[in-house]
């Protein structure tokens, strides 16, 4: 068991100091959290618009 968590291990620290990147991982990521993103506002917009308008109807300031 220990060798085998070590050997991940060494792996994840060999692909973080690798210069490579991933590049596609990362575009997939920002797109998917885009299309979540939009997804909800588009059901809940009402919703998301009145809780903003209660939140700032409920501040008390000069």
């Amino acid at each position: 068991m220990y060798k085998t968590a070590m050997s991940s291990l060494e792996r994840l620290l060999r692909r973080l100091d690798s210069d490579r990147g991933d590049v596609p991982g990362w575009v997939l990521v920002t797109v998917m959290t885009a299309g979540l993103v939009t997804a909800l506002w588009l059901v809940a917009d009402d919703q998301l618009r009145s809780i903003f308008t209660s939140a700032l109807g409920r501040v008390n300031g000069p």
